[in-house]
């Protein structure tokens, strides 16, 4: 079985429970970022152990949180080893609008872990996109780089959407299955 982590940072709760939904499907072990931007005691021994590392932030502003941006900025010293070289990664967020400028934070996640060597993976999902579509169906934001899921601006962690989770349980699954490939 694949070594996956998830490593993240939440404002609100909304990228949590999408991490929990991720860390689910893959069988992953969970880092959250704090609120200081750092990571608990042995969180950079478990990434650097890890065989794949899924990445999750909200996207504030267009991008990933300060929060996340200082994690990356530490991930210099693994970077300058190449430590996470060949690992597979892959990348998830949230934001209140149904566009927001997700597909910028999933590409600042996407060039974190080319910079790291990394093997990126996608969502490998079509996207729900037909007349008949609904909002809670899996993929319905419609992203491929990675998992997206939209929470109204006033509303609760424990408000999102099913649909939005389940994408996001799927996607982990997904990254721990490729993972395995690589590791065969």
């Amino acid at each position: 079985m694949a070594n996956v982590v998830v490593v993240y940072h939440s404002g609100y709760g909304h990228t949590q429970r999408m991490a929990q939904s991720v860390a689910e499907g893959a069988g992953a072990e969970l880092i959250a970022i704090d609120a200081e931007g750092n990571l608990p005691e042995g969180g950079w021994d478990t990434l650097n152990a890890a065989d794949a590392i899924i990445m999750g932030s909200p996207t504030y502003m267009g991008s990933v949180s300060w929060q996340f941006k200082k994690f990356a900025d530490a991930s210099s010293k693994p970077w300058f080893t190449q430590v996470w070289k060949d690992k597979v990664f892959a990348g998830f967020t949230n934001s209140a609008t149904m566009n927001g400028d997700k597909l910028s934070t999933l590409h600042y996640l996407f060039t974190l872990a080319m910079q790291h060597s990394g093997i990126w993976v996608g969502t490998g999902m079509l996207p729900s996109n037909s007349k008949a579509a609904q909002r809670n169906d899996l993929n319905y934001v419609g992203s491929f780089s990675g998992a997206m899921a939209q929470s109204p601006s006033d509303a609760g962690a424990n408000e999102m959407l099913p649909g939005d989770l389940e994408t996001a349980r799927q996607f982990g699954a997904r990254v721990s299955a490729v993972t395995a490939k690589f590791k065969g």
